[in-house]
Parts: C-alpha cells; structure tokens; sequence
C-alpha cells in the first residue's frame, strides 16, 4: 500500500490546544529506542534538542513532557497489544 494510503487511513483531528505536544511527538516518529525484547520508548535527548530548536519557552518544557509521555506510554500499550494477538 502507498504511504499517502495509509497516511489517509489515520486522519484525526487535533484539538488547537493540545497541537504543540502532538506536533513534538510527531517529530519524534523515529526516535523510539528498542532493545532485544523490543520497543522500550522514545530518545528523551531528541526530544530536549526538539525544544531547543523549536525555540519552545522553557517555561512550557515539563508540560509538553507531560504530554509526550501520555502519547508515549499510549503508544507503547498499542504497540504491545498487537504482538500479544
């Protein structure tokens, strides 16, 4: 299946407050960290540097972690949902 496919299957919406903790979860697509027995969660040093770049007041920073590791910990219980089916 083409990416712009399955991309198309996932569309939500997001609400406008809730956008710059999506926006910096999104960014950290593909900073998940695996070990032997797999996915074990997201590179929180990638995720300073997204701060940092973005020029995020540091005033917002626990908050927004906050909020990555809600997706985060959502993530990772959908993740292991799938491979106990």
């Amino acid at each position: 299946m083409p990416a712009s496919q399955y991309a198309d299957m996932f569309c939500v919406e997001v609400w406008p407050e809730n956008a710059p903790a999506w926006n910096l979860f999104e960014a950290l697509q593909t900073q998940w960290r695996a070990g032997s027995g797999g996915v074990i969660g997201l590179d929180y040093g990638v995720l300073a540097e997204e701060l940092r770049v973005r020029e995020i007041p540091p005033a917002d920073h626990e908050q927004l972690r906050a909020d990555v590791r809600v997706m985060e910990a959502a993530a990772l219980q959908e993740i292991y949902a799938e491979t106990e089916k």
